[in-house]
């Protein structure tokens, strides 16, 4: 019985090792196939810095989508801003789905589903009040494409006026992929 076991240890490690070989040999090749999953995907987003007198609001969003055709991509894009004044500030996180539509190439739509957490303290000069809550927003825009940037306005339908971190439901912006 224990030779047996010493044969099928043996015979197991053989096949193990056959396997990886075969394995290495045929990744190394170049025989077969890359993946074209992430020769589809696209890199890229916005940053925001702004300041002034007793003011400062900084934001990154970086984002990513997958381009299914030369018309049509989906994604998804991080968002996270703080902004302080002399009497306000707030930190702002979240996330979005990003939904671009090219008719021709200089035309893109889009629609984009965003969440964000705001978290913010209005400074008084009897006492600080802090808020925190989720403000959702849908969007929906044009824009002029030119390569990899994108320049337009779009609209949020869901614009909230007490709760919203925009200015109003209209908001330009510039967009790039690379």
């Amino acid at each position: 019985m224990r030779n047996y076991n010493k044969l099928l240890n043996k015979s197991s490690i053989t096949c193990f090792l056959i396997i990886i070989i075969s394995f290495n040999s045929y990744s190394q090749s170049g025989n077969h196939k890359k993946s074209s999953f992430w020769e589809n995907v696209s890199f890229g987003g916005g940053l925001g810095l702004s300041f002034g007198d007793g003011f400062f609001s900084g934001t990154i969003a970086p984002s990513a989508i997958y381009n299914f055709n030369s018309s049509y991509s989906l994604g998804i894009g991080l968002n996270g801003s703080y902004i302080k004044d002399d009497f306000y500030k707030a930190t702002i996180v979240g996330g979005s789905i990003i939904n671009l539509y090219n008719p021709f190439p200089e035309l893109q739509l889009s629609a984009e589903f965003e969440e964000l957490n705001v978290s913010r303290t209005f400074e008084t000069a009897s006492d600080d009040i802090d808020d925190n809550y989720w403000v959702p927003a849908l969007f929906v825009g044009a824009g002029y494409r030119s390569g990899n940037v994108t320049f337009g306005l779009r609209y949020d339908i869901l614009y909230d006026s007490d709760k919203s971190i925009y200015a109003n439901a209209y908001v330009p912006f510039v967009r790039f992929y690379f």
